[in-house]
């Protein structure tokens, strides 16, 4: 049996997506929300959230997804589970073929799928993401004030956690495999003149040591001279090893959008894969994508900040953007959004 059309569908379970569905559900669109292939996105691998808004004594990041869902699930929200691999988004209504098999119509999309981060390949590093190793220096690095700690990296991103988190460790080794940095000439020279920031070149991360009770421990390091020693370690080279004592470990190699399902789409997006949000008719900013009906939120939309308090932020946007449109969509005599500022 043929599903009716969906009012409005949100891909993507993280905060942004949450926020979304509490906002729609409010308005009476009765959002489904898909869940995707990791409900919850990037912040249920944080054990500790500090910076959010109304928690003075800090909440488990699993812990506010969960309060997350109940709300909007309150006020009529439903999840399902499933992504979508597969989008039309030419004309009314839009297509959405998921991962379960079925397709899904519907009049609005808000795409809050997130971008994930890339991890190294550590031994250990899935046991201990959260207990020590993490992802977001802005997000954790308060939780290592007088430690050692490595980042993993050789852009900009990693010159920027490096400087971050020498406000609170005592020393930060910037671990690469390469003897030369990726990394812009200002953001090289400011980690460089930094007096708690030091270098390992030419190694890369093997083993992370520590438990979930513990949190990380230390590390083993290889090394080589003419630096990518993994891959020289791999076809049977000689390659040195070191364990160093750490209490903490940040990944700083990059996020990649979860915009796959987007590539046959009109859906703008920039070199890198994140989702263009386009300005309305005055130039203020908007959720609205390139598509008419489609709009973007949260990390997959915003490849600076990367924080929960502003993907909750774009969430909240997006429903209300969402909203006045599906309005137009239903009520052709409306006129609360202009046909003509759609690119």
């Amino acid at each position: 049996m043929r599903r009716k059309t969906q009012g409005l569908v949100i891909a993507g379970s993280g905060i942004a997506g949450l926020s979304a569905a509490v906002y729609a559900a409010r308005a009476d669109l009765n959002p489904l929300v898909l869940e995707g292939d990791e409900p919850g996105g990037q912040l249920t691998l944080t054990t500790d959230v500090e910076n959010y808004l109304g928690f003075p004594d800090g909440l488990g990041g699993m812990k506010l997804v969960q309060r997350g869902r109940e709300q909007a699930e309150r006020f009529g929200a439903t999840f399902e589970h499933g992504r979508i691999e597969h989008a039309d988004l030419d004309g009314q209504p839009l297509q959405l073929s998921l991962s379960t098999g079925e397709t899904l119509r519907t009049r609005a999309l808000v795409v809050a799928t997130g971008a994930s981060a890339r991890w190294v390949g550590a031994d250990n590093e899935d046991e201990l993401m959260g207990y020590g190793l993490s992802t977001c220096a802005t997000c954790d690095g308060a939780f290592h004030r007088g430690d050692d700690v490595l980042v993993i990296g050789g852009g900009d991103s990693a010159m920027e956690e490096a400087l971050f988190l020498a406000k609170f460790a005592d020393t930060v080794t910037v671990v690469h495999r390469r003897d030369e940095l990726r990394a812009s000439e200002i953001m090289t020279e400011r980690a460089r003149d930094h007096d708690a920031i030091e270098f390992r070149w030419n190694t890369e991360l093997d083993v992370l040591h520590g438990s979930q009770n513990e949190g990380v421990t230390g590390a083993t390091l290889i090394s080589h001279p003419d630096g990518h020693p993994t891959k020289r370690a791999a076809n049977g080279g000689d390659v040195e090893t070191e364990t160093v004592a750490v209490g903490g470990v940040f990944y700083a190699i990059g996020h990649t959008p979860n915009t796959g399902f987007l590539e046959d789409t009109d859906v703008d997006r920039d070199e890198a894969g994140y989702v263009v949000t386009q300005p309305d008719e005055t130039g203020r900013m908007t959720t609205r994508t390139t598509v008419e009906g489609v709009f973007a939120a949260g990390d997959v939309a915003d490849p600076r900040y990367r924080q929960a308090v502003t993907a909750a932020g774009t969430g909240s946007m997006a429903a209300l953007d969402a909203e006045a449109y599906v309005e137009t969509v239903e009520n052709p005599n409306e006129t609360t959004v202009s046909a003509s500022v759609w690119a």
